[in-house]
C-alpha cells in the first residue's frame, strides 16, 4: 500500500490482510489517544510507590486490605520468611513483530540407512502480538522487573533479546497517563501492594526498549539484514516520489511557459 508501504516477506504477502485505506496513522485512534496524553519521566526518578518503607507489621497489614479489595480470587499471601507471593497483570503493548521459533522437518537423504529418518532445521518466524493482549504472572516479592520480562518472553516462547524490552509501571491522575520505565532491580509485586489493586492508580506495561540509542548487538545476522532491505527501499521509496514530485513541477512551470 502507498499509505502505510508495509514490508513483508513474499511468502507471506498472500496471508497478509490489511485495510490500508487512509493516511498513515488512521485507525489508531486508540494508541494515538493515548500517546498524546502519555508523559516518560526518567528510570532515575523514584515514584512514590518506590520511596515506601514497610516494616513485616505493615506488610501484612497493607496484604489484607488488598485481599479486601479485589473483586477475583487473585489474591496475596505473605510467607512465614516475611516475603508475599500474588499476581500482577501485564499488558502488552509491542508495536514491533516478535520473534518465535520454528521448525521445519525435512526428510534426511539417508532415509534407507539406520538412524532417524527426519532431522530438524531450526528456523524463526515472527508476528505481531494481537492489541491488547494481557498475562497475569504469578510472582514472589522479591522477584524482578527484569525476571518478570524473561517470564513473559517464556510463556509466548519469544526467542528476541529480552534487552529489546521493558516493563513500564502505568498511572492515571488529572486526566493524564504517566509511564516511568522500572529498573532492573525493581519489585512489581511490591509496587502493586504499596499502590493497591486499582489498574487507574497503577498497571504494568511491557513496551520496546526506547532509549534513544538501539543496541545493535541485541539482534541476529538475518535481522540485520532485514533492516538493510527495509531502509534501502524506503529509501529507493522517498527518492522515487521526489523525483515525481519535481517532474510534476516541471511539467507544471512547462505548460505554464
Amino acid at each position: 500500500s502507498p499509505d502505510c508501504s508495509f514490508t513483508c516477506h513474499y511468502r507471506c504477502r498472500a496471508l497478509v490482510r490489511l485495510d490500508c485505506s487512509g493516511p498513515p496513522g488512521a485507525g489508531n485512534e486508540d494508541d494515538g489517544t493515548e500517546q498524546a496524553l502519555e508523559k516518560d519521566t526518567n528510570v532515575d526518578e523514584p515514584s512514590e510507590w518506590e520511596k515506601t518503607e514497610l516494616d513485616p507489621a505493615q506488610v501484612e497489614q497493607r496484604i489484607k486490605e488488598y485481599n479486601s479489595q479485589i473483586n477475583s480470587n487473585l489474591f496475596m499471601s505473605l510467607n512465614k520468611d516475611g516475603s508475599y507471593t500474588g499476581f500482577i497483570k501485564v499488558h502488552l503493548k509491542l508495536v514491533r513483530p516478535v520473534s518465535v521459533p520454528a521448525t521445519k522437518r525435512v526428510p534426511s537423504l539417508q532415509a534407507g540407512r539406520s538412524g532417524p529418518r527426519t532431522q530438524g532445521v531450526k528456523r524463526r518466524t515472527s508476528f505481531y502480538l494481537p492489541k491488547g493482549t494481557v498475562k497475569h504472572l504469578h510472582i514472589l516479592s522479591h522477584t524482578r522487573a527484569s525476571e518478570v520480562i524473561d517470564a513473559l518472553l517464556r510463556k509466548f516462547t519469544v526467542i528476541d533479546n529480552p534487552r529489546k524490552f521493558a516493563l513500564f509501571e502505568r498511572s492515571e491522575k488529572d486526566e493524564q497517563v504517566y509511564l516511568r520505565k522500572l529498573a532492573d532491580e525493581e519489585q512489581p509485586l511490591r509496587l502493586r501492594l504499596l499502590a493497591g489493586p486499582s489498574e487507574k492508580v497503577l498497571s504494568f506495561v511491557l513496551k520496546e526498549n526506547e532509549t534513544g540509542e538501539v543496541n545493535w548487538d541485541a539482534f541476529t545476522l538475518p535481522e540485520l539484514h532485514n533492516f538493510l532491505r527495509i531502509l534501502q527501499r524506503e529509501e529507493e521509496e522517498h527518492v522515487r516520489q521526489l523525483r515525481h514530485r519535481y517532474a510534476r513541477c516541471r511539467q507544471k512551470m512547462q505548460e505554464a511557459l
